[in-house]
């Protein structure tokens, strides 16, 4: 069986294949199309069981499957997912853009808001069907033929520049790499790091663009030729100073025009307003105002700051003219001169299992739960599986970790959903979460050792994950991080940063 098409519990990644991702993704799409067209000639009058229901089930099979194709891209990309990922990803778009154009189940769900059973319903339920008549709004529902046809297109090109842009970054940052045989332009970098680079190149040191190579030079490094160098390969990846082939400038100058395009399609000003349609704040000249008040108050500080460190670095360091590859290096130095301590003497406090005990303790004592280590199918030996149970030893929710960097991982740090919690006729689905990092991998027989930033990093993607799994809504669409104004999904994740301090 595709093991994309088993939906009995956690996902078989040790079977996944590239291979499956196209016949499991067609399958469901035919499946899902044939009842949608079931649910239009419905004579019925809609209610939740006999129209909103079936529908949920269907789309959460397909966003389990192609959410696993999804992830895979972005944590073991190789040529044949990428190619298989990009193959079906028109297919899943066109799907939910003809879906959210639907005109006859936009009148249903109209129906049911306006119906006597609307009232009945519990709130969850009438949230759901009132963010999903918003989605039909924001989808192009009421738009004419032609201009769905357009809004369409829009919606589909968006998702392939979008990937495009993704694999162009990803492409760039692994393809560079600096091989240095001259010890000398080492000096300053910490040993673990240079342990790693030697590891990597075989004879010499060998740094890249991902961050567990790159932040240690930057931060470290004395030789200021090393630090600009690096620097500029960093902020210049996937732009026109590179491979024309990894060129993302006209994919962003493509992306804001059609951006614009699709916004005043549905009678708005900017992409701005769209993209607040589903969010707490009201108005994009709200946001401005705040982020200039926040500048005014926050400014002073930060001039304050940089002519401090000015001062220091040319009095300290020869560095007359401070650069932006000598930002990093001249606070950590200030910061031993002031303060007697570094990022790499912290380190040595936060080994892997030392901040995950710390963490899940925190969890525990703040809601009573247990978290303990637990076995699933895994697509990387250095992913590690967890079940978290209550006081009553009921199982509460699974997330995996996935805390290393490697060149098949895309940057950065994130949390998503595999499985949502919901109340199905078996009884409460479970909830699954990844969660992401890229920090450095440990060296062999040693324990990975992290920075202060790298633990406030994973505290903040559990603060994510918590707010997935502990959630108490049994409704699919607002269960979670679903459903939630997506300024407003930063809450739980701030909330656990405090705990870093």
């Amino acid at each position: 069986m595709n093991p994309l098409l088993d939906f009995s519990g956690l996902p078989r990644f040790a079977e996944f294949k590239s291979e499956h991702v196209a016949p499991a993704i067609e399958r469901l799409l035919a499946e899902n199309r044939g009842l949608v067209d079931d649910l239009r000639k419905q004579g019925a009058v809609p209610d939740w069981d006999n129209f909103i229901a079936p529908l949920d089930d269907a789309n959460e099979r397909l966003r389990r499957a192609w959410g696993q194709v999804a992830h895979m891209n972005a944590v073991m990309n190789s040529p044949q997912l990428r190619d298989a990922y990009n193959a079906t990803l028109p297919l899943i778009t066109q799907y939910f853009s003809e879906l959210a154009q639907d005109e006859a189940l936009y009148r249903k769900y109209k129906m049911l808001r306006a119906s006597d059973k609307f009232q009945h319903l519990t709130v969850a339920h009438r949230k759901v069907i009132d963010n999903e008549l918003r989605d039909f709004r924001l989808g192009g529902a009421e738009l004419s033929s032609d201009e769905k046809t357009r809004f369409k297109q829009i919606v589909e090109k968006l998702a392939r520049l979008s990937s495009k842009f993704n694999d162009n970054l990803l492409d760039a940052t692994n393809a560079f790499e600096l091989i240095v045989t001259d010890r000398n332009r080492l000096a300053g970098i910490p040993d673990d790091a240079l342990e790693a680079a030697a590891d990597a190149a075989g004879q010499g040191w060998k740094f890249t663009l991902h961050m567990p190579s790159y932040l240690p030079v930057m931060q470290y490094a004395q030789n200021r030729e090393l630090r600009e160098q690096l620097y500029h390969a960093y902020v210049t990846r996937a732009a026109e100073f590179g491979k024309p082939e990894w060129d993302n400038t006209a994919i962003i100058v493509d992306i804001l025009r059609l951006r614009r395009e699709q916004s005043r399609m549905l009678g708005l000003n900017s992409f701005a307003e769209l993209s607040l349609q589903p969010k707490m704040a009201e108005s994009p000249q709200q946001v401005l105002d705040f982020l200039e008040e926040l500048a005014k108050r926050a400014r002073p500080y930060a001039q304050r700051d940089l002519a401090e460190l000015r001062e220091f670095a040319a009095r300290q360091l020869g560095l007359e003219n401070l650069q932006p590859w000598d930002v990093a290096y001249a606070s950590e130095r200030l910061r031993v001169e002031r303060y007697a301590f570094s990022d790499q003497e912290v380190k040595q406090y936060f080994p892997e299992q030392q901040v995950l005990l710390g963490m899940f303790g925190v969890v525990e004592a703040l809601y009573g739960l247990q978290i303990s280590p637990d076995e699933a199918p895994r697509w990387h030996d250095d992913v590690r599986f967890f079940s978290i149970r209550n006081r009553d030893g009921e199982l509460v929710g699974q997330f995996y970790l996935d805390l290393f960097a490697r060149p098949s991982k895309r940057g950065g740090a994130w949390m998503d959903d595999a499985i949502t919690r919901r109340r199905k006729k078996s009884g409460v689905q479970t909830p699954v979460a990844y969660l992401n990092c890229n920090f450095t991998a440990p060296l062999s027989g040693k324990p990975a050792l992290f920075t202060h930033d790298e633990v406030i990093t994973l505290f903040h993607e559990f603060g994510h994950g918590l707010h997935h799994l502990l959630t108490q809504v049994e409704v699919l669409g607002v269960s979670g991080i679903n459903g939630v104004e997506w300024d407003a999904v930063e809450l739980p994740s701030q909330f656990m940063e405090n705990f870093c301090w």
